[in-house]
């Protein structure tokens, strides 16, 4: 893969709005609700695409997690939720 490719030249919209070129989203994986960090610098803009967590699915897996261990073994307590909560943390941060 190239680390420079041909510009292209895009136009801003009245309201401010640019369209990113159908082959340069493809090749980023960027598609509707693709999360983008702007920022300018010196005589430029800068976009970099962010991977932000899905926090409503994390906590459905911990709130899946936790009912499975009530289910099981009767009523946690604070301390043993928390164990979860830091169990999952620890395997979330260890998967690429």
């Amino acid at each position: 893969m190239a680390r420079y490719e041909k510009p292209g030249v895009i136009v801003v919209s009245s309201k401010g709005q640019v369209v990113i070129p159908k082959n340069l989203r493809k090749r980023l994986g960027m598609g509707p609700k693709t999360k983008l960090l702007v920022y300018g610098y010196q005589d430029a803009v800068v976009m970099k695409k962010m991977e932000i967590p899905d926090v409503a699915k994390e906590l459905e897996e911990i709130f899946r997690r936790v009912d499975a261990r009530v289910a099981r073994y009767g009523e946690l307590t604070d301390d043993e939720v928390n164990k979860i909560i830091q169990d999952y943390r620890r395997k979330r941060t260890a998967s690429p």
